[in-house]
């Protein structure tokens, strides 16, 4: 499977471009997944419900499952958090999965970055973010486009990949 990230820091723009880049790859006929990091504890379930209380009893795995979607719950009680080679080997097979956060990883990523949030560039330091989308200019060794170009930014991740 082809990869590819998106990151930076909080409020820098990530969700919007993953959304918009999901929306225009899945237009041109490109099958996505993604994978999002979360830094903090999740949970997609509901207390009270009958997979919720599976959980809560013990269950190591509660898979959930309609005639819409099915979603596997998989509990770390006492495991490490996964990486991301991992996480994608449970994944069936698409064109492109982007990933949102994992910026330590080594696949090949854009950072999103505005100026408001006062961050520095991650890019200056990490070879493995090979564009910034940003709302200002930037003078940097990378490409940079502008974080609302959506259409230039996936024609990038695509020529990257080799879609």
């Amino acid at each position: 499977m082809r990869i590819y990230g998106v990151v930076g820091w909080k409020n820098a723009g990530k969700t919007g471009l993953m959304e918009r880049l999901v929306g225009a790859l899945v237009a041109r006929g490109i099958s996505v997944s993604t994978v999002k990091h979360a830094h903090h504890s999740f949970d997609v379930d509901q207390a009270g419900r009958d997979s919720h209380r599976h959980r809560v009893a013990g269950a190591s795995e509660v898979m959930l499952a309609s005639g819409a979607r099915w979603a596997l719950m998989h509990e770390l009680r006492s495991e490490p958090e996964p990486d991301l080679a991992a996480l994608l080997a449970r994944m069936s097979p698409v064109d492109l999965v982007l990933v949102e956060g994992f910026k330590r990883s080594r696949h090949p990523k854009v950072e999103a970055h505005r100026r408001e949030t006062g961050n520095p560039l991650i890019a200056i330091d990490d070879p493995s973010i090979r564009a910034v989308a940003s709302d200002v200019a930037l003078d940097i060794d990378r490409p940079v486009f502008d974080l609302n170009d959506t259409v230039s930014i996936a024609d990038f991740i695509l020529k990257e990949v080799g879609l």
